[in-house]
């Protein structure tokens, strides 16, 4: 675990811009460390967007920004052939996704269409034009901001799309005391601008090829697929989370152990990000609804009734 100690760095340097949200840092780093996508779902002007450009930047990732409105096309994601009649034949144009962190502003504000131009690229690491496929650039992650269902001009994501996101986390109003820093901190400058970069893509790979090596016991992936199956069997669930789901939550218990320094996995650290995790891959049955429940509620219920395994130590 060469580059644990990076991956702390990191943190505490995105911290001098997100005041107060340690847990939301803590979140973001181990799915990037997982090799995932992150959902940030939160009202405007919580620091949705200062916190993915603050990690782009500490990590030295070239990124790419994209605000979606209805208007914005699925060939501004992922790129279009255009004819050079110099050559005498066609060039392809990169889109946004060509970049190592595409920041995807308010992403439930542009069309079905175009949402699902980042399907391809989310799952397999590719674009396809006219029959072409091209890789994006490694590491490749993507963090898009989401604002509330029901907010004006918002549609619902798909659940092949939501599926796609390893978390979605919110990040919620500051305390009086973080705000106040926050206004004084901001007095003269905006700090994302000297924020300096902590490490550089490479280190980002060989962080992410560690956490592949976390041990994980059999009792802790019994218990993994007890709680997906719960989702699954849910007296107030319509849609359990799926297989990409449970290996998603192996993936960011990983991640979590890691970060705190170990090589094996604790049912604490499943335990701990099952909701992020999970809240965005479930769907609620009318029942649930009519009990004015939500997502988070019948999360924290499963956690209860299914059985935690003792912790066992590789």
């Amino acid at each position: 675990m060469e580059y644990v100690e990076k991956a702390r760095r990191v943190m505490e340097e995105v911290e001098k811009v997100i005041v107060g949200k340690t847990h939301c840092i803590e979140k973001i780093m181990e799915a990037i460390l997982a090799e995932g996508h992150i959902l940030i779902e939160d009202i405007p002007g919580v620091g949705k967007t200062s916190m993915a450009l603050a990690f782009a930047k500490a990590m030295d990732l070239e990124q790419n920004r994209v605000q979606f409105t209805p208007d914005v096309l699925p060939t501004d994601i992922i790129g279009f052939s255009m004819y050079r009649k110099e050559l005498g034949k066609f060039e392809y144009q990169p889109g946004a996704v060509i970049c190592n962190l595409f920041l995807g502003d308010e992403i439930n504000r542009t069309s079905p269409k175009t949402q699902s131009a980042l399907l391809e690229v989310m799952e397999e690491g590719t674009v396809t034009v006219d029959g072409v496929t091209r890789e994006v650039p490694k590491p490749f992650h993507v963090i898009a901001t989401e604002n509330p269902i029901g907010s004006v001009g918002t549609q619902m994501l798909p659940e092949s799309q939501l599926d796609r996101f390893m978390i979605c986390i919110f990040i919620g109003y500051p305390d009086k005391q973080d705000e106040l820093q926050i206004l004084m901190d901001r007095d003269k400058q905006n700090p994302i601008d000297s924020l300096l970069p902590v490490i550089r893509k490479e280190e980002l790979l060989a962080m992410q090829r560690e956490v592949e090596q976390v041990y994980i016991h059999k009792t802790v992936y019994e218990y993994i697929i007890d709680l997906a199956d719960a989702t699954r069997h849910h007296e107030m669930i319509e849609l359990g989370i799926s297989p990409r789901g449970s290996l998603a939550l192996s993936k960011m218990a990983k991640a979590a152990a890691y970060v705190k320094g170990r090589e094996f996995v604790l049912p604490n650290d499943v335990e701990e990000i099952f909701p992020d995790v999970a809240v965005h891959r479930i769907r609620l049955n009318s029942k649930g609804k009519l009990n004015h429940l939500t997502g988070k509620d019948v999360i924290e219920d499963i956690l209860k009734k299914v059985k935690k395994p003792v912790p066992q130590q590789a």
